[in-house]
């Protein structure tokens, strides 16, 4: 049912944030993209240019040494439409150590011209409520 191929399609769309590689992420991403980020504004964006300036940009650092797991990761597949979901734990090499981050994501892809796209993106915070984290 072309699960490798979504599931490839989803490490190459997550790795070019990452490589800075905005022409790979605009391969894998529609332009009709939405998606809402809780650490970035809390209203849903449209479209690719703020995420190509954020890539463009190196939003998410300028280490080399990086990496990114997918906790639980879930896959459904709907004729030509597929729903990822799981937990993104990245993990950074700093020049104070190694750093992790994680919080959850589901992303929707579509099957357009015989290739996979994101269509929307969702994400939220990783932790129990309430909103902020424990100062633990």
């Amino acid at each position: 049912m072309g699960e490798k191929e979504i599931w490839d399609t989803l490490h190459r769309h997550l790795a070019s944030v990452f490589t800075r590689d905005s022409a790979t992420y605009a391969e894998t991403t529609s332009r009709e993209l939405s998606l809402y980020e809780w650490w970035v504004v809390p209203h849903r964006q449209d479209g690719l240019d703020f995420h190509l300036f954020m890539i463009e940009n190196a939003w998410a650092g300028e280490s080399e040494h990086w990496r990114y797991d997918l906790l639980e990761p879930r896959l459904q597949i709907y004729d030509d439409v597929a729903i990822v979901s799981y937990t993104l734990m990245v993990s950074r090499v700093t020049e104070n150590g190694i750093t992790h981050r994680a919080h959850n994501e589901s992303r929707v892809l579509i099957k357009r011209d015989d290739r996979w796209q994101v269509v929307h993106v969702h994400k939220s915070p990783a932790w129990s409520a309430p909103y902020q984290p424990s100062a633990e």
